[in-house]
């Protein structure tokens, strides 16, 4: 699931800095299929020990009738869908927030996602090798329907500050 042209143009390492980041850019991750083992590990490490996501006889019983992947979960994963790309390596200082972050729809064991991304707005700050990028992610599933979706907001180096 790609879309033509959603690719931006980094510089020759494959990253982007803030003042690429014009309003309107887009890009696609990867994709990735979300299984048993993911769960298992982030029950694990987040103690988060649900039966709706970890008890497949309690979860068949429930309004969706098997288990779902964790909100949280599925949240990690876009980020670090997003964080395979070298777009951001070397050039992302911070993400400082997240906004309006919506768990739209159910995401379910063998469900394959992708993070869509969209600048919004791009604004300087008082120090010239930094800039604030406000971005829109999409958490999409294989039947393009949008499960996830919210703002980050990220502090990224300018061409000038990579020096």
């Amino acid at each position: 699931m790609s879309e033509p042209g959603a690719m931006p143009e980094p510089d020759s390492t494959g990253r982007l800095y803030f003042d690429d980041m014009q309003v309107g850019r887009k890009w696609v991750s990867p994709r990735r299929t979300i299984g048993e083992a993911d769960v298992a590990a982030f029950a694990g490490v987040s103690g988060d020990f649900n039966p709706l996501h970890v008890d497949e006889v309690f979860a068949a019983d429930g309004a969706f009738g098997e288990r779902l992947v964790h909100g949280a979960l599925v949240f990690s994963i876009a980020s670090g869908l997003r964080q395979q790309m070298p777009i951001f390596r070397g050039s992302l200082r911070a993400l400082l927030e997240l906004r309006s972050w919506k768990f739209l729809r159910p995401v379910f064991f063998g469900d394959t996602v992708v993070a869509v991304t969209t600048v919004t707005e791009a604004r300087p700050t008082s120090r010239s090798e930094q800039g604030i990028v406000v971005q829109r992610v999409d958490v999409i599933n294989q039947d393009g329907v949008t499960v996830q979706s919210g703002e980050m907001v990220s502090m990224m180096k300018t061409k000038r500050g990579a020096d």
